[in-house]
């Protein structure tokens, strides 16, 4: 017997919940994480005796396992029903404070389907207690962008928060900030942003984008009409972006902008630009390929 494997039993009934709550919070199903736990003491088993012991905190090993194999297994934000009856609840469900936890549940999982892979990442792991370098590790980004990613999906799941809006409302919106983008009206603009709206613009790296968030309605404002520019030839036209209605920007019949915007009470709360060639290659595909037609959104990774 090796007595280093030796646990009292509710270090071990608690780990296992603890990894349990981990991989259910990122993958919103019971089954899938109870799954990722099991291969995680596959895992765990796996390693030698000798190298089980040199691990000096088992919990954290098992932790930052369970929450890779989570990411990997995590799609890309926007991939509808991809859960099926996963989340349905249960049929023995007892009496109404059970129904009404399940209903927090759905909600908050529903919710944290609108975050990217790394962003629900990032999220759950730092809510579930796992030091700044172990999430930056499983995450695979360095400690501070982590940290910028927590708070995009706190920004993210405060809008989810807010008064829904309708399909109608969304797109009159969306067409109403392409208007003062194309008339360069800096005043309509900043009326239709959220006092302390946030704009994020995803270069990835291959074009000049600004790196960091800009907050506050004028300087949202301000970066939008400079981006968006009047040019001969520059279009910007509406279109189908993550399922609701966006801004489209090209230069010489090419993609070179996707502008998702999300609202809240009735005002444009978050502005998402990705400007990344690589993520833009789908929209500028010829329309046999699946290309821009298609309305398939770029990914918007954290």
């Amino acid at each position: 017997m090796d007595h280093a494997d030796a646990v009292p039993i509710a270090e071990l009934l608690n780990e296992r919940r603890y990894l349990l709550d981990v991989a259910y919070w990122m993958l919103g199903s019971t089954g899938a994480a109870e799954s990722v736990v099991d291969e995680t003491y596959r895992r765990w088993y796996g390693l030698s005796g000798a190298a089980r012991r040199q691990i000096m905190t088992p919990r954290s090993w098992l932790a930052k396992t369970a929450g890779g194999i989570c990411l990997d297994l995590l799609p890309d934000r926007g991939t509808a029903g991809r859960r099926g009856d996963v989340r349905a609840q249960a049929q023995d469900a007892e009496g109404p404070q059970q129904r009404l936890e399940e209903e927090a549940s759905r909600v908050l999982l529903n919710a944290l389907d609108s975050l990217s892979p790394a962003e629900r990442a990032a999220f759950v792991l730092k809510n579930a207690g796992m030091p700044p370098d172990a999430v930056a590790d499983i995450v695979g980004r360095t400690e501070p962008e982590c940290a910028e990613l927590v708070d995009r999906a706190r920004r993210r799941l405060r809008v989810q928060r807010s008064r829904p809006t309708t399909p109608e409302r969304h797109e009159a919106l969306a067409r109403a900030v392409r208007q003062a983008c194309l008339t360069e009206d800096a005043g309509l603009l900043v009326s239709l942003l959220c006092p302390d709206a946030t704009a994020f613009f995803d270069g990835g790296g291959k074009v000049r984008a600004l790196v960091r968030p800009v907050h506050g309605s004028r300087q949202v404002a301000h970066s939008l009409l400079t981006l968006l520019a009047r040019h001969p030839r520059t279009t910007v036209t509406t279109q189908s972006v993550n399922g609701r209605t966006g801004l489209v920007a090209r230069y010489d019949h090419q993609v070179a902008a996707v502008i998702s915007l999300d609202i809240a009470d009735h005002h444009v709360a978050q502005v998402w630009v990705v400007l990344n060639p690589d993520k833009l290659h789908s929209w500028n595909r010829p329309p046999d390929s699946g290309g821009p037609s298609s309305h398939q959104s770029p990914s918007q990774q954290g």
